[in-house]
């Protein structure tokens, strides 16, 4: 039985006769609501459809905890706006302007975010805004009541605060009694800053009015039968909407369950002061982060939203991964090549499912994951990533590419998942691009034994050839190092041979020592393509030595204050416009900027030019440091011939303007250009 029907029937056994289940879930609004918050909505909207599953009325209540005080202005915001937002720690999100503009407040600027991801899962919300509930004044009789029982409530607070056996019965029985005096479950936002630090000086002998003074200064008069502007505090404000919505289940961190949590707080308060049975309570672990650093959280800054792995997964395999993992345990987003076996499995429970060999338990966990009006096809995510940057994601070629190895994928079939790939391929996995070599590898090849050397001599002449199928493609890779070897071997040596020879031919064609599965990448790219990255029967050409030179040795220059210009040179001679259309130049993004070992001038840059990433070696080491380029725009030549360059494939030149009185200046191009955007 899934963990979601266990809870179901829980919650139906504790009250069989409902005419409808409330399972509710809640965030405030302090930031980007993350992943890990997630799980709220992802194990209550679970519980929801265990529900319906059996029969019973049941609806998913979300709540806004957008009147909660502000305790930290998040990286983000404080990386847009300053320390100028520490004015507003203390107020509700509710009162904090949109720190980018676009939205009436702080909180609906998130709360928009957010939604707008839910609706890629097909997620209905029953959406509950807490600065509207307090402010209408629908929590009027509950903060009375509240404040009657004040002493109540923080007896209860109190009987599970750790107790400081350092001081004496009597001084500890003094602070008790000194503390519970002046306990308010109440704050008042003071309307002259807007902030709670306002303390209760007097109350009401029927708690209906109060006076109050605020860390500003400012000192008033609050009628809680009119006025509105005052919350409970969270442990006792939990339990009280318990009882006004109905509540019967609510998830929560691991935090919330533990002995001296919030939920083990606010469940007695629902019990003693509201009179409610407390919902069923599901604790969850928190989620982990596969193949990068920083904890999840709204305040930190290192947040990972819904919608940025949106950008990675399918809404469907996000909540095939809440749903196939018991909330008690965790699980992990991966940014590494984890996510594509988690393609892949999730592929197959789906595949076995609409074949009818899926077993009970997984028609369970993929029941929780079909989203009305959508149908995932199963094309594999790592062909998707392999094939795709041979091709540089061109949809008609990965349709051919697609044909050729014979799974006719359509561009209506894939379209799901192609940008997915290429983002986690750009974003998370530079080092898995593939490209072609533009020149023989000659280090390599020079590097092999004689035995090593014919395996390759008869991969070319078999590939010249041409006029095979797949299968005997495949059949004869494992049949060359047989050929030159011999077939005196165990299998375990044979093996080890033909690992050989397939990591030399990767390293031949693609600088790497291994792939996509060889002979699907061989037949998928036209042979033309490669086949003379395997023809060593003729010498080494000069263009190919000079692209696997060394760099010369830099000289160092003595850098004068003020420098002479150089003199202006006459206008070359004139070029037509279809000249100049010839240049493809276009605004590229700078993702990365290194140095390079064998070169003493050149920085190789890894670039975004609006299709995909392209390196480019230039010789600007002297002028620039790494770090001041990375993020800058610049101007490419995207369509120059390729040239090696210290063993590196340089695909493009960067123009800059050199000039003795100034060195060398880049030309940067305003960061609001779009990448690709070409140049006329």
């Amino acid at each position: 039985m899934h963990w979601s029907e266990e809870i179901a029937q829980r919650i139906i056994a504790r009250n069989p006769n409902k005419n409808e289940y409330v399972c509710a879930a809640g965030i405030s609004p302090s930031g980007s609501v993350h992943i890990g918050n997630f799980r709220d909505v992802a194990t209550s909207l679970m519980v929801v459809k265990a529900l319906q599953k059996q029969g019973k009325r049941a609806k998913l209540l979300f709540s806004w905890d957008e009147f909660d005080r502000c305790r930290k202005i998040p990286a983000n915001v404080q990386a847009k706006v300053g320390s100028d937002y520490d004015k507003y720690i203390g107020c509700p999100y509710v009162d904090i302007p949109d720190p980018w503009g676009c939205h009436e407040n702080y909180a609906k600027h998130f709360e928009e975010e957010f939604l707008n991801a839910m609706k890629q899962f097909g997620i209905e919300l029953d959406c509950r805004y807490q600065g509207e509930m307090y402010r209408s004044g629908a929590y009027r009789e509950d903060i009375l009541e509240s404040l009657r029982k004040r002493g109540e409530i923080f007896e209860v607070l109190d009987s599970f605060k750790t107790k400081d056996l350092s001081k004496s019965e009597e001084e500890r029985r003094a602070e008790h009694d000194a503390e519970k005096a002046a306990y308010s479950p109440v704050s008042i936002f003071c309307p002259v800053c807007h902030t709670d630090f306002t303390t209760v000086t007097s109350l009401s002998e029927d708690c209906t009015e109060a006076d109050y003074v605020c860390r500003c200064g400012h000192k008033g008069h609050f009628n809680f039968l009119t006025d509105t502007n005052c919350k409970l505090g969270w442990k006792v404000d939990w339990a009280m909407r318990w009882r006004h919505e109905g509540v019967d289940f609510e998830p929560g961190g691991k935090d919330h369950a533990a002995p001296t949590g919030s939920y083990s707080n606010s469940k007695v308060i629902s019990r003693e002061i509201f009179g409610f049975e407390p919902p069923l309570f599901q604790g969850y672990e928190f989620i982990g982060i596969k193949g990068m650093t920083g904890k999840m959280s709204s305040s930190s800054g290192l947040n990972l939203t819904p919608e940025t792995l949106l950008k990675l997964y399918q809404p469907e395999i996000i909540l095939w991964l809440y749903s196939k993992t018991d909330p008690t345990k965790a699980f992990d987003f991966c940014f590494d090549d984890g996510i594509l076996r988690q393609y892949f499995e999730f592929d197959k429970m789906l595949t076995d499912s609409r074949e009818g060999r899926a077993s009970e338990a997984v028609e369970d966990i993929l029941y929780n994951c079909r989203i009305e009006g959508r149908e995932v096809e199963t094309v594999p995510m790592s062909l998707l990533v392999q094939l795709g940057s041979i091709v540089n994601f061109n949809v008609p070629m990965l349709e051919t590419v697609f044909e050729k190895i014979g799974t006719p994928y359509k561009a209506e079939q894939f379209a799901d998942r192609l940008d997915r790939a290429k983002f986690w391929l750009e974003q998370c996995a530079p080092d898995q691009v593939n490209r072609l070599r533009s020149t023989r590898n000659w280090e390599i090849y020079e590097g092999m034994t004689e035995q090593e050397k014919e395996t390759i001599r008869l991969l070319h002449a078999y590939i010249a050839k041409g006029g095979y199928t797949l299968d005997e493609l495949n059949a004869e890779l494992y049949a060359i190092p047989k050929a030159v070897y011999g077939t005196e071997m165990t299998d375990k040596e044979l093996k080890g041979l033909q690992g050989t020879f397939f990591r030399n031919v990767y390293k031949l064609l693609i600088d790497k020592e291994k792939g996509p599965r060889l002979y699907l990448f061989l037949y998928a790219i036209e042979p033309e393509k490669y086949v003379g990255l395997l023809d060593f029967s003729y010498p080494q050409t000069d263009a190919e030595k000079a692209a696997d030179a060394p760099a010369e040795e830099a000289v160092e220059k003595t850098v004068e204050e003020v420098r002479e210009a150089d003199p202006v040179q006459p206008v070359k001679p004139e070029v037509t416009i279809e000249d100049f259309e010839k240049l493809d130049l276009r605004v590229c993004k700078i993702l990365k900027a290194e140095t390079v070992r064998k070169s003493h001038s050149c920085l190789k840059l890894t670039l975004s030019d609006g299709l995909g990433e392209r390196v480019i070696m230039s010789s600007i080491k002297e002028s620039y440091s790494p770090e001041e380029l990375i993020g800058k725009k610049i101007i490419v030549i995207a369509n120059l011939k390729p040239n090696r360059i210290c063993n590196i494939n340089s695909q493009g030149m960067l123009l800059a303007a050199t000039n003795n009185a100034c060195g060398c200046k880049v030309i940067f191009v305003d960061d609001a250009v779009p990448e690709g955007t070409a140049i006329h």
